[in-house]
């Protein structure tokens, strides 16, 4: 699927997120099973868990990103939406907002939850490792004196945030969103990586339970709860990549851009494919966007979907 879409990459400004998001399949499944193979070797299957999760932050960034270029980017979303007043609803989490207006603010506050997401989900990976090397991190310990329980519940929060200002963003542009199907799209993605975390969660609370046990290997090595549980969420993961796999090919066709091409049956050679990868991958503008929208002096921006690689200076609108 990723092949088709580089293969077919006619449309930069959109399926280089398309792209993104559509690795996170490799490299869950990939990264998940590698920690399979170090299963009792000194809890290495840590080290893969925290650089295979920081990609989960990368696709929800991405994720909002083609919806803005979807609509023309934030200029012309922030042109159909000033004024309009927000649908105050609980369910669309909403309830506080009667009464209000869409702003430039509005919009500002969906791209920074999302921001937020891939600048702490790194911080806190590299947190992990420091714990984990100084015997201080187990997977399951809700000890007040291990590192897991304060990282998962500040984890939760900031996904959590992601995913809301996620939400917020969509409930607010569903109508324009419409011809794109986003349903599916954001549901895919939502699936991936938040019922992931819910998973190890949930297998951390049965370890917890002593549901699961420690065990004791043929050579009469002994494997903690904590690497059986992280071990169920490896076999898990990688069996789920394959349903995600399915789904993100429904929700992200290659065909639609390969009959906008000429010439459908047009040779690539593999060095264009190794280029436009090259390009897709670079996060160079995750972090001009966190500069623009982070920045304290920040007013208004327009963000012009014709030029993916630069922002134009701030302007009062």
């Amino acid at each position: 699927m990723i092949y088709q879409h580089l293969r077919w990459y006619t449309n930069p400004s959109e399926q280089r997120w398309i792209v993104r998001i559509l690795f996170i399949v490799p490299i869950y499944g990939c990264y998940s099973w590698i920690s399979l193979l170090f299963f009792n070797a000194d809890s290495y299957y840590v080290y893969f868990f925290t650089v295979r999760d920081c990609y989960e932050a990368f696709v929800i960034y991405s994720f909002l990103s083609l919806c803005y270029e979807y609509l023309g980017g934030e200029g012309n979303i922030m042109s159909e939406l000033r004024g309009r007043p927000v649908r105050a609803s609980c369910v669309n989490g909403t309830c506080c907002l009667a009464g209000a207006t869409y702003t430039i603010g509005f919009l500002r506050f969906c791209k920074q939850a999302t921001l937020q997401f891939c600048l702490i989900k790194p911080v806190c990976a590299f947190i992990i490792i420091f714990l984990q090397a100084f015997g201080h991190y187990h997977d399951g310990d809700w000890s007040p004196n291990g590192g897991y329980i304060y990282i998962t519940v500040v984890y939760n929060f900031s996904v959590s945030l992601a995913l809301y200002g996620l939400f917020l963003f969509l409930g607010a542009t569903r109508e324009m969103l419409k011809p794109f199907d986003p349903v599916l799209k954001f549901f895919t993605v939502k699936s991936v990586i938040f019922l992931s975390f819910w998973q190890g969660v949930a297998l951390a609370i049965l370890e917890k339970a002593e549901v699961i046990s420690p065990i004791v290997d043929s050579d009469g090595v002994p494997t903690t709860a904590g690497t059986v549980s992280a071990g169920y969420q490896n076999f898990l993961i990688c069996l789920e990549m394959l349903a995600a796999a399915v789904a993100l090919r429904y929700a992200f066709p290659a065909a639609v851009y390969a009959h906008a091409h000429r010439d459908p049956h047009r040779s690539v050679t593999m060095q264009s494919i190794s280029s436009s990868l090259k390009e897709t991958m670079n996060p160079k503008d995750i972090m001009t966007d966190a500069f623009h929208n982070f920045h304290p002096q920040y007013q208004q921006y327009t963000q012009y979907s014709s030029d993916v690689t630069s922002h134009l200076p701030y302007e009062k609108l």
